[in-house]
């Protein structure tokens, strides 16, 4: 079904999270967001896989990227969409609505209409954002067409409950591993069980005592966690090897060798093995140009805790914000729903800041 980019915002969330584009299958979304797109004279559209960019090249003075993933993790029997009510409140409910298609489809209808900004921008819809990082079409994206990624400013359509997020934390995944001796269950003590050897490790992710760390007048949350354990051979077997997964989030103060020290001295006296890391993003929020950005749309801006694609323009030199609606707290929930206010004020905020003069 084509996308009619003269609806409004809240009906064009309807219309793509009715499309569904699971991570990996997002090319009728992108199809359709091309063909939406491609028609308008004011912009310049390339594509490259899945990823769709547009831009005005109005030859203002500063140039801004706006990002926006079209992408979302597995449907739970979450679509299609719906229109719900809580506390008398206005909701759309399903799967994409938080994260993040309510902010591209904000995105989308800008696009279209804003054919005389203030400040040129590219227009970014990607791929791959839910996955890991080697798919990720901005990713891609960025290592054949780096001139696209010339900015001043990006801004990424995460959901913040319609606040402007500063930078974010950075992500590092280990796997902890106990080595034993397998033998009968019956006969226990001839062997040695990896599984019970973990238990040092899971009380020491237990009492760890997540820090807040203060970085450019924003207080960033840690979190070390472990996420997935795995041992086992049958039922009356004692297993000789077990793997305990662990989660850090680190703040941006940080880079990714630190974290990895950090985790591997919680951890000492195991065998860690290191099997992603991504450094976070500082805010980025004393530029003069994201401080005009956070006075035009009225924010509070707050620190982001889950990594996000702003990290990326960080560590190009790139001032990045998340600015989206919807509640990060329902990313990937069962319940996932967005207020349909907040898809408005959204809108009102960037319309208000690209326009102003």
């Amino acid at each position: 079904m084509p996308l009619d980019l003269t609806a409004s915002s809240v009906d064009l969330t309807r219309a793509i999270c009715d499309i569904p584009s699971v991570s990996g299958d997002e090319q009728t979304l992108a199809d359709a967001i091309e063909a939406a797109v491609a028609p308008l004279a004011h912009l310049e559209v390339i594509r490259h896989g899945n990823t769709i960019v547009a831009r005005t090249d109005l030859g203002r003075a500063q140039r801004v990227v706006i990002a926006g993933h079209i992408d979302t993790v597995p449907i739970n029997e979450n679509l299609p969409t719906r229109d719900i009510e809580i506390d008398g409140e206005a909701f759309l409910w399903g799967r994409g609505t938080v994260d993040m298609k309510s902010g591209t489809a904000v995105q989308l209808k800008l696009a279209a209409e804003l054919v005389d900004p203030v400040i040129d921008i590219t227009w970014m819809w990607y791929d791959n954002e839910e996955v890991e990082a080697s798919k990720n079409g901005l990713g891609l994206l960025a290592a054949v067409r780096p001139d696209l990624f010339a900015a001043d400013f990006a801004i990424l359509g995460e959901p913040s409950n319609g606040e402007v997020e500063g930078g974010c934390n950075g992500t590092l995944r280990a796997i902890v591993r106990t080595v034993g001796v397998r033998a009968h269950s019956a006969r226990a003590w001839v062997g040695d069980n990896a599984i019970h050897r973990a238990a040092p490790i899971l009380s020491r992710l237990a009492e760890y005592q997540a820090r807040e760390i203060p970085v450019d007048g924003l207080l960033y949350r840690e979190s070390l966690s472990a996420v997935r354990i795995a041992g086992g051979v049958a039922g009356n077997v004692i297993p000789d090897a077990c793997e305990v997964e662990v989660n850090y989030r680190f703040a941006p103060n940080k880079n990714a060798a630190e974290a990895e020290a950090h985790v591997r001295g919680v951890l000492a006296g195991f065998e860690v093995e290191i099997t992603d890391a991504a450094e976070g993003a500082r805010p980025g929020l004393d530029a003069p140009i994201a401080q005009e950005f956070v006075a035009a749309v009225g924010a509070e801006p707050r620190p982001k805790y889950g990594w996000t694609d702003v990290a990326r323009f960080s560590a190009l030199g790139i001032p990045a914000v998340n600015y989206g609606p919807g509640d990060p707290h329902l990313a990937h929930h069962d319940q996932e729903r967005v207020p349909l206010a907040q898809i408005d004020a959204v809108e009102r905020g960037l319309r208000a800041w690209l326009t102003a003069r």
